[in-house]
């Protein structure tokens, strides 16, 4: 039986602050452009952190059941070792999507905007179906897509538009800077993956593509938030959200490893890296749109 360290490894927490970056971008475009909400803000952080920790479940329960997490290198996978019946991960998948979703129609609520009822319907649906139901689009290689959607544009314009009723150039440029950093975070756990997805059957989008265009996605991945932040503070004339730029230099660590040709073991740390990169410019570019 799973004790309670081994199911918070499992929710992987490490992959939390990834999840509340696009929340902390959004909230920064809707205090520059004059309408931030405190309240809103900390619902939009519940709702990414519950819909990230049921994704991180429903991995374990899915790749467990199919038997694809039985050789794998990374984060503890309780249905995969046997430390916690299926049931009992699945049952912690669907509640924690459960109660994201009692937090996002709060949310909706005080925004009255209902009709973001169905996007978050459908972010419930791709948490499950990336690895789960019968045709995963995670083994089609269509996992970057979706998390580029879901955790860039939907999380961060989601935030904006629930506190301000639009979003503007500030917002859109976070959401594709944060969406990059996201599908980074998939493409290097992928790329570290590919020989055992590729015995599993499993084909990613890195299994697709090839190990050398693989490290080529992740580089221009990683570089895109930094030509966005240029971009917009050209467009825009705001030289604050040149700030964002401050979290360049945590980016040169994880891009040299990667370049270099690392593999399994030592991808590890580039996850995190990455995960610090994208939390750091969440912060710096957030303050730099509320700034602005």
């Amino acid at each position: 039986m799973a004790s309670a360290a081994q199911w918070v490894s499992g929710a992987r927490p490490r992959t939390l602050p990834a999840a509340l970056s696009p929340v902390l971008v959004g909230t920064g475009a809707a205090v520059g452009a004059g309408s931030g909400s405190a309240v809103r803000a900390v619902l939009a952080g519940l709702v990414a952190l519950a819909l990230q920790v049921g994704v991180n479940y429903a991995n374990d329960y899915s790749d467990g059941v199919r038997g694809t997490d039985a050789v794998r290198v990374g984060p503890l996978r309780l249905t995969a070792t046997g430390l916690a019946p299926a049931r009992h991960v699945k049952r912690a998948a669907v509640l924690s999507l459960a109660l994201g979703c009692v937090f996002g129609v709060v949310l909706v609520a005080l925004a009255g905007t209902w009709w973001l009822l169905a996007v978050g319907a459908a972010a419930v649906v791709a948490a499950w179906t990336y690895t789960g139901g019968p045709r995963p689009y995670g083994y089609a290689g269509l996992g970057e897509v979706f998390v580029f959607v879901f955790f860039g544009l939907v999380a961060t314009l989601g935030t904006t538009y629930t506190q301000v009723g639009t979003v503007g150039a500030g917002a859109w440029a976070g959401a594709v800077s944060i969406g990059a950093l996201a599908c980074a975070l998939l493409v290097v756990n992928n790329l570290r993956d590919v020989p055992t997805d590729t015995v599993a059957g499993k084909r990613t989008l890195a299994v697709r593509l090839g190990e050398v265009s693989t490290r080529r996605l992740y580089t221009a991945l990683v570089l895109t938030p930094f030509v966005a932040v240029v971009v917009l503070a050209v467009i825009t004339l705001e030289p604050w959200v040149l700030l964002g730029l401050l979290a360049l230099p945590l980016a040169l660590a994880p891009l040299r490893t990667v370049g270099r040709g690392a593999r399994g073991l030592a991808l590890v740390p580039v996850l995190g890296a990455t995960g610090r990169l994208e939390l750091v410019l969440a912060v710096t570019l957030g303050v730099g749109l509320a700034l602005g």
